[in-house]
């Protein structure tokens, strides 16, 4: 027990639990348990109130509900970044911002320069611009020990901001047809949170149940659910101190449900592919092929070729005491996309089916693998011979 107490408590352990989870997804997929595998996905939920219902299967409860739980985090971390962490001084964020920039854009460069001819295959330009910010640093905290803490920051300052792109995209891409008087009641509760917050209300309560009536009513009207989770979140108060900001204890009460339930389950609901009878020309197509480039090579090349111009230009500094390899090996980790882009090629092919979804899951698992592997060794490289340098730097100092 205390050993599982140590191993939740270091940083890289949620990376190493979505990978976990994901294997164990295709396994399942792959084996005599697949037929349990996709029941436990299809299970039908409901809920209803009156004349309201919200009726679907498991997969989506899990999409569109647990993953708004995810983005309301998101959006209480990003807000706390912005109001005393890392994101308040502008002099820290041109650099981070530049990069996760040029790292939306040359990805979606890469996968459109191999579907452009196919329209239904366009749809899903977006999906290789993710980067999956536990999974990328909890490879980086495992192998990268000794390089400066400044790489960790800009890191999570990628992460981040790429965050605030994949909100923007996700509500003016991949929102369906509007319903007006759904997006009036959502309007109503968002006016009712500013309120509660202008009242400094200190009870979590009518948050909640505003929140929940916001979530439901998002849902029904076309724009993606979890849109409301990050629109709730700029809602809740915040507060100089930390002990007294609500925004605070929410983000810090959830974080452990979001690490270790909540995304582990979005893992294994979304990774799992049947690979049973299934070509290699069927599994590496355009699509799955567009998304392996994005990662792996627009991912990397957009960040770097950002920041080199933008240090060479002399409008920011690389971070404090890092080397241009080191942070070439934290380039490659922000091509892991995994459960960002596996949930956003979750919209961009929600009407096409399963053939879809599977090149999508084939794409992002294996571009996600080939930038973790190529950015843990060169990582760890770094890591071990900036460890190395110190040793001999204190042996001659003795």
């Amino acid at each position: 027990m205390q050993r599982w107490k140590q191993f939740i408590q270091t940083d890289a352990s949620s990376g190493i639990i979505l990978v976990l989870a994901a294997a164990l997804a295709l396994v399942m997929a792959n084996s005599f348990f697949s037929q349990s595998y996709n029941e436990f996905l299809e299970f039908p939920v409901s809920i209803t109130l009156g004349t309201f219902a919200i009726s679907k299967p498991l997969v989506l409860w899990v999409n569109d509900g647990l993953m708004a739980l995810f983005f309301f985090v998101v959006g209480l971390e990003i807000r706390r970044e912005l109001f005393y962490g890392q994101l308040s001084q502008p002099d820290q964020v041109v650099l981070p911002f530049l990069a996760a920039i040029a790292g939306i854009i040359f990805p979606a460069i890469i996968y459109v320069a191999f579907n452009y001819q196919d329209a239904v295959a366009m749809n899903g330009w977006a999906i290789p611009s993710a980067t999956d910010i536990a999974f990328a640093l909890g490879i980086f905290i495992l192998f990268g020990k000794h390089l400066p803490p400044s790489l960790k920051l800009f890191l999570l300052s990628v992460a981040i901001i790429d965050d605030i792109g994949a909100v923007i995209i996700i509500a003016i891409f991949y929102s369906q047809d509007l319903a007006t008087n759904s997006l009036i009641i959502a309007g109503i509760g968002l006016v009712l949170l500013f309120i509660f917050n202008r009242l400094e209300l200190s009870n979590k309560t009518p948050f909640i149940l505003v929140s929940i009536v916001v979530w439901a009513a998002v849902l029904k009207s076309g724009v993606h659910a979890t849109l409301a989770g990050f629109a709730v979140a700029w809602f809740i108060p915040i507060a100089r101190e930390k002990s007294k900001s609500m925004s605070y204890q929410i983000e810090h009460e959830l974080h452990p449900w979001i690490t270790f339930f909540v995304l582990p389950l979005f893992a294994f609901a979304n990774a799992g592919v049947g690979l049973t009878g299934v070509s290699a020309d069927e599994l590496f197509t355009p699509i799955s092929v567009g998304i392996i480039g994005g990662l792996f090579i627009g991912k990397q090349l957009g960040i770097f070729t950002a920041c080199f111009i933008a240090v060479k230009l002399k409008l920011c500094r690389l971070p404090k005491d890092a080397t241009w390899t080191q942070l070439y090996g934290v380039c490659l980790l922000c091509g892991i996309g995994f459960t960002m882009s596996l949930f956003i090629g979750s919209l961009a092919f929600e009407e096409q089916g399963l053939a879809y979804q599977t090149q999508v899951k084939v794409g992002v698992l294996v571009g996600s693998l080939i930038s973790a592997i190529a950015g843990a060794w060169l990582i760890r490289k770094s890591s071990n011979k900036l460890a190395v340098n110190l040793t001999v730097t204190k042996g001659e100092q003795k």
